[in-house]
C-alpha cells in the first residue's frame, strides 16, 4: 500500500502522541507541525480509518456516549513509519506563499501602492510569528519531551528571520544590500 505525506503525519502524530481521536490529532497538529505544513484538517478525519483499513492503526471504539474512536500506533504502522524516515528526501524544500505570489504578479495591479502595503503586512506577521516560536523555545526549550522538537523549531526561526530581512529590506529599499551581504557571506 503507497502511503501519502498524510498517512505518514497521522503515524507520526500517533507515534509521538500515543492512542488518539482525531479531535486530539487537530488539536495537536494545530499545536505543532501546521505551522510548517498546510493541510485540510478534515484529513485528520478519515485518514485514520484508512490507515486502520489497512492495518497501520488499531482502532478502539467507545461502547457508549459519543462512541469516539481512538486509533493507536500498530507494529506494520511504526515499522512504515520508520522506513519513511529512514529514506532520503529527493523532493527540495517545497513553500506556497501567498505573499510572494502577489510579489510576483505585482506589476499587474498597482505596484507602488501594493507592494509596500504587502511588505508592512508581511513585516508584521513574521515578527508575530518569531515572537510566538520564540515563546515557544522559552518555555519548552530545556523540557526533556521538547527537545527532539526543537530542531524543527530552530529551522522554523531561521525561515522567519530570512523573511523578515527581505520583507523589511523591500520595505526600506535595501534588497541590493540584502544581496551584497548574502554574496558576503557565500561567494559561489
Amino acid at each position: 500500500m503507497r502511503l501519502s505525506t498524510t498517512s505518514y503525519l497521522v503515524l507520526g502524530m500517533v507515534a509521538l502522541r500515543g492512542p488518539s481521536t482525531p479531535y486530539d490529532l487537530k488539536r495537536a497538529t494545530s499545536r505543532s507541525v501546521g505551522y510548517f505544513w498546510n493541510f485540510p484538517h478534515t484529513q485528520l478525519y478519515s485518514e485514520p480509518e484508512r490507515l486502520a483499513a489497512s492495518g497501520m492503526l488499531a482502532v478502539d471504539l467507545e461502547d457508549s456516549g459519543r462512541r469516539r474512536k481512538t486509533y493507536s500506533l500498530t507494529p506494520e504502522g511504526r515499522a512504515a513509519l520508520q522506513e519513511w524516515l529512514a529514506a532520503p528526501t529527493p523532493e527540495h524544500f517545497e513553500m506556497r506563499d501567498v505573499a510572494e505570489l502577489k510579489l510576483f504578479f505585482n506589476e499587474a495591479g498597482a505596484p507602488d501602492d501594493d507592494v509596500p502595503k504587502l511588505a508592512q503586512e508581511q513585516i508584521r506577521q513574521h515578527e508575530e510569528r518569531i515572537a510566538v516560536y520564540e515563546d515557544m523555545v522559552s518555555r519548552h526549550g530545556d523540557e526533556d519531551w521538547a527537545r527532539p522538537r526543537m530542531i524543527t523549531l530552530e529551522l522554523g526561526l531561521e525561515m522567519e528571520h530570512a523573511a523578515l530581512r527581505f520583507w523589511t529590506a523591500l520595505a526600506t529599499g535595501t534588497i541590493d544590500d540584502l544581496r551584497r551581504e548574502r554574496d558576503e557571506r557565500d561567494p559561489r
